[in-house]
């Protein structure tokens, strides 16, 4: 970029968030009179997807026990379910299995999903669930479920391909997308609006809005825009919690299993739906080894090259590295047997299975908020941040979302998620899922 022009908005960030964005503003620019994708630039300082979002496991869900969470995922998969050819999306489904403990949280989610039309059926009952998944798959054996939670819509999407999707559409809009631009700071006014992003390729002056899309390196803007490390939150019943980090760091433990992708088919040999397995039935290896007899839980989907999945994340101690990204990624050494033990427990076909796995990071380290939930809101006169808690790759429906908040539309789907709530007490109902985002 040798010689830097001013732009009307600027989009930081080119993952999912960002491209979405722009190509959506871009869209509503268009259909408005109010300018086009001319009027649109994203920045990116190594290339579209080369964070969190291009190596993606790529899962596209609904089960979320937060009303808000499952509102806004509708709209997501709207936007997935509108393209599927050029964002690379299988809607296959996505299956939600769970022990006793967790049948309140699935019947709420389920019934949520009814009243907002969100296509799902519900089991409920150790024998009948078990004859539903046989039914798709024979051979399966998992012990301890009691309730199943089947969404008819979701599934998975490719990750790099998606972005690359994103990208073409950013361009027939054309939006321009400068990689290799490293951004380093913001100039504000005396009002704290963004006048200029600064950048390691020069000054970019902002003619009206800047988005802030940095997936994993929310904590580096965070820093960079003089906001608080810690915050006091204020809880629904009033009490305030002092001092909480504003951001964690956690590490995705994925990876995935080299066999034939076909070996993981239905009944009737169809693509399968993404499969996540919570169940407090005691976890032994093939060889008889108990590796947990507490609650635990897993999820898995064929991939183009076998199957692919993980479990719950591990909080990183140690100073995170991001760049070149991923850095800070270590699996822990007990994720593999336990994910390959619990995909044995769940189906006969993936006995033995442990032998075939593979680390292939289709994870990450992510950055989550104080309360593991996105914050979705303006942090300056001009500058809105699309910060989201490692949720990112399944929300593809922010974008448009953010796109209408841009040219001056309220949208209630982005609202419950708003820095203020911290501070208000409006946080999140907590499920009982081992997840940090369930």
């Amino acid at each position: 970029m040798d010689n830097p022009t001013p732009s009307r908005y600027v989009v930081v960030g080119a993952g999912i968030h960002g491209l979405s964005t722009a190509y959506h503003l871009a869209r509503q620019l268009r259909s408005r009179g109010l300018g086009s994708g001319r009027d649109v630039v994203v920045l990116e300082k190594r290339s579209p997807g080369a964070g969190a979002s291009g190596i993606a496991c790529g899962v596209v869900r609904n089960n979320y026990f937060q009303p808000a969470m499952s509102e806004l995922m509708q709209a997501c998969v709207e936007v997935w379910e509108s393209d599927p050819d050029a964002y690379h999306y299988n809607p296959v489904g996505y299956i939600a299995l769970g022990a006793g403990v967790q049948e309140p949280d699935l019947i709420a989610t389920y019934e949520r999903q009814q009243r907002i039309g969100y296509r799902s059926e519900l089991i409920v009952g150790a024998d009948e669930v078990g004859r539903h998944m046989r039914s798709l798959f024979p051979d399966w054996r998992a012990r301890g479920v009691t309730v199943c939670l089947h969404e008819r819509q979701g599934g998975f999407a490719f990750n790099l391909a998606s972005v690359q999707g994103l990208v073409a559409k950013c361009e027939s809009e054309g939006v321009q997308i400068l990689s290799g631009v490293e951004v380093r700071g913001f100039e504000s006014g005396s009002d704290g609006a963004v006048g200029a992003v600064l950048t390691d390729q020069g000054r970019i002056e902002v003619g009206e809005q800047v988005v802030l899309a940095p997936g994993p390196w929310a904590a580096q803007f965070w820093a960079m825009l003089g906001l608080p490390a810690a915050i006091d939150i204020r809880t629904p019943s009033g009490d305030v919690v002092e001092g909480q980090p504003m951001w964690t760091y956690w590490n995705l433990q994925e990876g995935e299993v080299a066999v034939d992708p076909l070996l993981h088919a239905t009944a009737d040999g169809g693509l399968p739906p993404v499969i996540h397995l919570d169940t407090d039935a005691p976890l032994y290896t093939d060889e008889g080894t108990l590796l947990t007899d507490e609650l635990w839980g897993i999820y898995f989907k064929r991939d183009r090259h076998g199957v692919q999945g993980g479990a719950s994340p591990l909080v990183v101690d140690a100073e995170v590295e991001l760049d070149p990204y991923p850095q800070t990624t270590n699996v822990d050494a007990a994720f593999p047997d336990l994910w390959c033990a619990g995909l044995s427990h769940a189906m006969e076909r993936f006995e033995g299975c442990r032998a075939a796995y593979r680390n292939a990071r289709s994870g990450g380290v992510g950055a989550f908020t104080a309360d593991n939930f996105p914050v979705f809101d303006y942090l300056r006169p001009n500058l809105y941040a699309i910060l989201d808690s490692n949720h990112g790759y399944k929300m593809i429906g922010v974008g448009r979302e953010v796109a209408k908040v841009i040219v001056g539309e309220h949208s209630s789907l982005l609202y419950p998620f708003r820095y203020e709530r911290f501070s208000t007490g409006d946080l999140h109902p907590v499920s009982s899922s081992p997840y940090p985002w369930s």
